[in-house]
């Protein structure tokens, strides 16, 4: 009968130290009374509606920490996405820099040719007319010249 009695008390001691370890896991204080009262009065629904409920809120919050990775990842990819579309708009804008700086380039080169340009056509209306007056008066110093010569022809011949 001893070991009876003894065999009794340890499973007793084991049912308790296993309650106990169970209870931990679940995160759930319990004192020595309560633990007793669980083994005497043997009924293990307390124990069980306690993890139920547990694991019903753990489900929960998987549930709920799952959504909220999902909800990461999506903006994690949306940021990589805007991160994307910046990189492309400096790509663009640095190339398209460049070009513009091209054409500046040119305008300034074109506004160089025509201040140029200007000068040369006023430096040639001033020529052309320079040019003119003195044709102007070398057709005038011919026909004086003319006249003179025709004059002395003229003065020179016998009878007139």
């Amino acid at each position: 009968m001893t070991d009876y009695n003894k065999a009794q008390v340890a499973f007793r001691d084991a049912c308790k130290n296993r309650i106990k370890r169970q209870m931990e896991i679940a995160e759930r204080k319990i004192s020595n009374e309560e633990l007793e009262d669980m083994l005497e009065s043997g009924n293990p629904a307390i124990f069980t509606q306690e993890i139920m409920t547990d694991t019903q809120q753990a489900k929960q919050s998987l549930a709920d920490i799952e959504a909220r990775h999902q909800d990461i990842m999506k903006l994690e990819k949306s940021i990589k996405e805007l991160h994307d579309m910046f990189m492309d708009m400096a790509m663009l804008v640095e190339s398209q820099g460049e070009m513009i700086d091209r054409i500046e380039y040119n305008v300034e080169q074109a506004v160089d040719y025509i201040e140029s340009a200007k000068a040369d056509t006023k430096k040639a209306v001033k020529y052309q007319s320079s040019a003119r007056k003195k044709m102007i008066i070398i057709g005038i110093c011919v026909a004086i010249l003319i006249c003179i010569i025709v004059g002395t022809i003229v003065g020179m011949l016998p009878g007139v």
